[in-house]
């Protein structure tokens, strides 16, 4: 552009033009890159949302160190960077975590958070069908051990799952297997 004032029409096209978009993890991501990709931005306006979508593009996405502190309720509870309402207020009086505006919220704050539970559940089983595979090529005590771990973990998942099906029965006894003799 022209320095001259008033100005605003340019006669020429753009001198440098990139052949190729910008890539925040170009060269590798760092730790900062993946988690920085990896965020879901909840409890926000929709223009809030497109800028921290931006500065998250362009590698201008900087974390928080330390919790900060909400304009409402003056305790130590933003852990997000660039917002100034913790979420608790922002889901209680419905305005967006980074502006401070009552508008539409895009994805709501809490709707993440169950998110995750699931998929921890489902990390976790998949996690004790992996051992299980392991254990069907292992004969160790220790690896036993593990599997029964598991198996319990397993057992109060779906207990909880039947619990609001029909009542719980009596965990079913094992029989005694100290008559019968093993020879290797």
């Amino acid at each position: 552009m022209s320095s001259q004032r008033g100005n605003i029409s340019r006669s020429r096209r753009q001198k440098h033009q990139n052949t190729t978009a910008f890539k925040n993890d170009k060269y590798g991501a760092t730790t900062q890159v993946k988690k920085a990709n990896s965020k879901i931005h909840d409890g926000l306006c929709q223009h809030c949302k497109g800028v921290l979508e931006w500065k998250v593009k362009y590698n201008k996405y900087k974390p928080l160190t330390q919790p900060r502190k909400c304009v409402k309720c003056s305790q130590k509870t933003i852990k997000d960077a660039y917002h100034i309402i913790c979420k608790p207020c922002s889901l209680q009086l419905e305005i967006c975590c980074k502006c401070g505006k009552k508008e539409e919220i895009v994805i709501p704050a809490n709707s993440h958070l169950e998110q995750k539970e699931q998929e921890v559940d489902e990390q976790r089983k998949k996690g004790c069908r992996r051992r299980k595979k392991d254990m069907d090529g292992l004969d160790s005590d220790d690896d036993e051990d593990d599997f029964d771990d598991c198996e319990e973990e397993e057992d109060e998942d779906l207990d909880e799952d039947s619990a609001a099906k029909k009542p719980q029965k009596k965990s079913a006894v094992l029989p005694d297997l100290s008559p019968i003799n093993i020879k290797d």
